[in-house]
């Protein structure tokens, strides 16, 4: 069984990591991805993150159609913040025969130092980096300043003592950030496209509590002129 994991915050789930998750299944030929949401993000402050299990119904809405992708509700019932390896810890202590595959995007690889244990996530099971291709030096140098012992055996492929890997994969980009989507969901501003199919009508649904932590939306009659 080859399981890919792809964590955040999705705050809320939005199309990009939808599509990350079907383009590396895809590419890797995982039996499934399992949308991970993190209970308490260790690098956010917290202040506009939406309570769990309102953003896990985001997830398991914007998945429901998709054959393959999974959510995952394990952050849930584990007190403290989600740090990664703890994560990594729970799935292998639970299916110790399943391959994983963790994934993320080249920008947050290139913030492991910064993580909780985040340099032994490697040592603990594969890796897979999306990314536009311009960014595979940065990542090959980095991999080579921190981890000299792994080995390049193609391109944009690393092998680990242990046999876990690094691949580097392109995938189409989709550059939507959530703080553009809470902005927009403020202003009343259209979401299709932006957000999985359902995703808009969960917000609107719990539309007083997201209020509580994205903020004020504006009237429904205020005349505003569109920002970008």
């Amino acid at each position: 069984m080859k399981i890919g994991i792809l964590g955040g915050s999705f705050n809320p789930v939005h199309t990009g990591h939808v599509r990350m998750a079907v383009e590396v299944r895809e590419q890797l030929g995982l039996d499934r991805v399992e949308l991970v949401p993190a209970k308490e993000p260790p690098h956010k402050d917290g202040a506009d993150i939406l309570p769990f299990s309102l953003r896990l119904e985001m997830v398991n809405q914007a998945i429901r159609d998709i054959p393959g992708l999974t959510a995952n509700p394990l952050e849930g019932q584990r007190p403290g913040p989600s740090f990664t390896s703890d994560t990594l810890e729970c799935y292998r202590r639970e299916h110790p025969e399943t391959e994983f595959f963790f994934i993320l995007g080249a920008s947050t690889f290139l913030e492991l130092p910064l993580w909780h244990r985040g340099l032994d996530i490697p040592h603990m099971t594969s890796m897979v980096v999306v990314t536009r291709w311009e960014a595979a030096d940065a990542v090959k140098g980095f991999i080579v300043t921190h981890w000299p012992d792994a080995v390049q055996e193609a391109p944009g492929s690393w092998v680990f003592p242990g046999e876990n890997r690094v691949r580097l994969i392109d995938t189409p980009r989709l550059d939507i950030k959530g703080g553009q989507i809470r902005r927009r969901w403020r202003d009343r501003r259209n979401l299709t496209l932006l957000v999985p199919s359902g995703v808009d009508t969960v917000l609107e649904d719990h539309a007083d509590e997201v209020e509580r932590f994205w903020g004020a939306r504006l009237s429904k009659n205020f005349k505003q002129k569109v920002r970008p």
